[in-house]
């Protein structure tokens, strides 16, 4: 069974029962397994294997998530990874099911799997999507590859699809010293962001070495292990450089 054409069956790696990190409010957070990137500094590198984990139905998800409900009143479920949109049909299917019991919807992604081939689904799945967490991780082609082995390509056309479709977006960039903080680069984030229509928020999220640990429990070189976690101050410049003037979607 293939477990990513699928739509009822998801392949879960983990899940958050009262996130508050990932969406608004308190929230319902499903971290799927599987992803395309290999990002230098994953902090949830375990997510990287499409190998089965553990399999949910959309129907045992939305009973999981009820029986914590009262927590939710100002939030609702968040789909995170690996990469979300590996399994689209089967978060189609629970998004679709959970906005028929008015849950709030939200996908974090950084959309390295999208495709003009499957704009249709990619359409079906955001018309049941209240929130887009977009997570571009560098603006330069060249530099987005040796960072995360992928090109940017298709998640600079996902952000331009969220913007044509109108759907509430929330950039997140993670600020890595040395390799994406630079201004020419902040300021070419800027140029693409300023060309989006839907964006209601631009978050800079410091980079950590938190996710070394699970590297090396793997057994696995952390090739980032000599870049330093950025201050406050770097991180206020950048937010300063995206934010400054920007005309966020009312």
């Amino acid at each position: 069974m293939n477990l990513y054409k699928n739509l009822f069956t998801g392949n879960i790696h983990s899940i958050e029962t009262f996130g508050t990190f990932d969406g608004p409010g308190v929230r319902y957070v499903l971290f799927l397994q599987g992803c395309p990137f290999q990002c230098q500094y994953c902090h949830n590198r375990d997510t990287w294997s499409t190998e089965e984990n553990k399999r949910m139905t959309v129907d045992e998800v939305l009973h999981d998530f009820e029986r914590y409900s009262h927590f939710y009143k100002n939030g609702g479920i968040t789909v995170s990874g690996g990469e979300a949109l590996l399994q689209i049909g089967f978060i189609t299917e629970l998004f679709k099911k959970a906005k028929e019991r008015n849950i709030h919807t939200c996908l974090d992604t950084s959309a390295g799997c999208y495709s003009d081939k499957q704009i249709e689904a990619y359409k079906n799945l955001l018309a049941h999507t209240d929130l887009v967490l977009l997570d571009i991780k560098h603006i330069d082609e060249d530099e987005h590859i040796k960072l995360t082995k992928s090109s940017n390509q298709n998640v600079l056309k996902f952000a331009k699809l969220l913007s044509d479709l109108k759907v509430e977006t929330v950039i997140r960039h993670v600020l890595l010293p040395t390799i994406n903080d630079q201004e020419i680069y902040l300021k070419r984030l800027r140029d693409f962001l300023d060309q989006l229509s839907n964006i209601k928020k631009i978050e800079v999220l410091a980079y950590h070495k938190k996710g070394i640990a699970k590297w090396k429990a793997m057994g696995l070189k952390y090739e980032l292990e000599h870049i330093e976690e950025p201050t406050d101050q770097m991180v206020k410049k950048a937010q300063m450089i995206l934010t400054n003037n920007y005309h966020f979607a009312k």
